[in-house]
């Protein structure tokens, strides 16, 4: 089964979607580690290995199905940040701009009768509900919590055991 033009134009997109946010996250994890938000950092530094997994998925299911991934240069993500608070929502911004090119994908699919990439796409559906999910969760945290330094702290400890957590999979 081949996929269209106009599927493998979007999915080669995502590639690019993906390597974006990997390497948001390596910036975000970075400025985090500098900052001294070690629970942070580490939880940044996973985001990033986990988008670089998605965009890895996109590669191979593209060269899977012949149509060959572009593997696309990207421009430098913002390195400076203002706050703890302003990396999540920069996150929350960043997975809702990703569920919507996974969306419209799926409508693609829907549109072409593309079974097999539906079925590819349904993956992706599930994560970024769970990814959504699991930054408007900590945003409520400030909001619970507060924004003095000890309550940036005990977040900060919240990010660290997220980042020692196993990772859920979102199909079971």
């Amino acid at each position: 089964m081949k996929i269209s033009p106009k599927m493998k134009k979007a999915l080669n997109d995502q590639v690019a979607l993906e390597a974006s946010a990997s390497n948001s996250y390596l910036a975000m994890a970075s400025w985090s580690e500098v900052i001294g938000y070690q629970g942070a950092a580490n939880y940044f530094y996973t985001q990033s290995d986990e988008e670089r997994t998605h965009m890895l998925k996109v590669v191979h299911y593209l060269n899977d199905m012949g149509a060959t991934a572009t593997i696309p240069a990207i421009k430098a993500p913002a390195s400076s940040f203002k706050s703890l608070e302003g990396i999540i929502k920069i996150a929350l911004k960043n997975e809702q701009t990703v569920t919507k090119a996974i969306h419209k994908m799926v409508e693609i699919t829907q549109k072409e009768k593309d079974h097999s990439t539906y079925a590819f796409l349904e993956w992706f559906v599930n994560e970024q509900v769970q990814e959504e999910t699991k930054f408007e969760t900590l945003l409520q945290k400030f909001d619970l919590i507060g924004r003095d330094k000890l309550a940036i702290n005990e977040i900060d400890k919240i990010l660290a055991a997220e980042a020692a957590a196993p990772e859920a999979d979102p199909t079971a």
